[in-house]
């Protein structure tokens, strides 16, 4: 027994430990629990199981912290790998080891009927959830130490980033050019605008007179439906100056969108949209892409995603010697470091480029030094 202290009515407060071993085992976990108290680090003892806990940090931490999307992938990710694997065990008792054999088992045989495991970017994904969480429970005053932070997630090999070069920008440009994906497709390889923030891009957010557009809004398609979003950071609101191309697609789409919109008449959801449905509502994110792969396919170009489009941006500026920072504002990165750790493939090319440019500075100085000399 040990005394944690007194209640507001002044009443001292006691907990007793039942220690299941040896008297100096129990010794032993008295000096522990007295260490904790003085460290201000105990926790008073709790029946609350993983799953419980789990199942409260998506309710009153996650879900009115998160986007829609987010809060699905979380919830995904604790019914499908955390109740089963870790949900049984008490909270309290939760060991680093418990949590790295779900991911060694994950690894094996995570996958529904256990015949293959997850990669391990979902098993790091799968941690990166479980770390969140119980941090969470450390705050809560649930747990003394998070656990998560004693076990070694696995490192995943990083995926090759799949980007398109000058020729096949053109022919994909060309062979959408007549289509409802010609804007989109314009829009994603000239700005790096994310797919949701095109499909929730307005006219009130495009300055045709100057030529650039503000991102404001993203569209975000979960299983609830389609929702309207603001950037997550200050530097997801940007303003990107547009290529003289790409404002003279837009004056002529904004023509032909009017003439739609006549020609539907009531039938017509004005919502404002640049790259809308026929009939002016919104075009789900998903729909766009299925779309965006359908056009690949016919063109016979490599398989790209859509999200590759926003890649190839930031990679054909960076191998132009656009400032790293001005891609980052461009893409609405929160930090430059975050373009130069996505980008880092550019940058060896980049590295060689600015020693030759060098290079010939400083001949070109030494050649005039020596003339100068003569």
């Amino acid at each position: 027994m040990i005394d944690v202290g007194r209640d507001a009515a002044g009443k001292r407060r006691q907990r007793w430990h039942a220690v299941k071993g040896t008297k100096r085992e129990a010794e032993k976990e008295l000096t522990r629990l007295l260490h904790s108290l003085d460290a201000g680090e105990y926790v008073e003892p709790s029946k609350l199981t993983v799953a419980a806990y789990l199942a409260r940090w998506l309710a009153d931490y996650a879900k009115p912290r998160t986007s829609g999307k987010t809060y699905e992938r979380y919830a995904q990710i604790v019914e499908s790998h955390l109740k089963p694997g870790l949900g049984h065990h008490l909270l309290r008792k939760l060991q680093p080891l418990h949590i790295q054999d779900l991911y060694a088992h994950s690894l094996a045989a995570g996958r529904k009927g256990g015949k293959s495991g997850l990669s391990p970017r979902t098993v790091l994904h799968i941690h990166r959830v479980v770390h969140l969480a119980l941090r969470q429970a450390v705050r809560w005053q649930l747990l003394a130490r998070n656990p998560a932070e004693s076990v070694e997630p696995p490192r995943p090999h990083d995926q090759e980033m799949r980007v398109l070069n000058e020729a096949e920008m053109g022919q994909l440009l060309r062979s959408a050019e007549h289509t409802r994906l010609y804007e989109a497709i314009l829009l994603a390889l000239t700005t790096g605008m994310r797919r949701g923030e095109i499909a929730a891009l307005t006219w009130s957010d495009v300055d045709l007179k100057s030529g650039a557009v503000t991102v404001t809004k993203s569209l975000e398609q979960t299983r609830a439906g389609l929702t309207v979003k603001t950037p997550k950071t200050a530097k997801g609101r940007r303003t990107i100056p547009l290529p003289a191309m790409a404002a003279i697609a837009l004056r002529r789409h904004k023509s032909r969108q009017a003439e739609q919109r006549l020609r539907l008449g009531p039938a017509y959801q004005d919502r404002g949209l640049v790259c809308a449905a026929p009939d002016g509502s919104y075009w789900p994110p998903d729909l766009l892409s299925k779309a965006f792969r359908a056009l690949i396919v016919r063109t016979g170009l490599r398989l790209v995603r859509f999200h590759d489009l926003r890649h190839t941006h930031a990679t054909q500026l960076l191998r132009q010697s656009v400032h790293p920072k001005v891609v980052a504002e461009r893409l609405g990165h929160s930090t430059i470091t975050i373009t130069l750790d996505t980008y880092s493939h550019v940058l060896p090319g980049l590295q060689e480029e600015a020693a030759q440019r060098l290079d010939q500075v400083l001949r070109r100085a030494v050649r005039e030094r020596k003339g100068t000399r003569s």
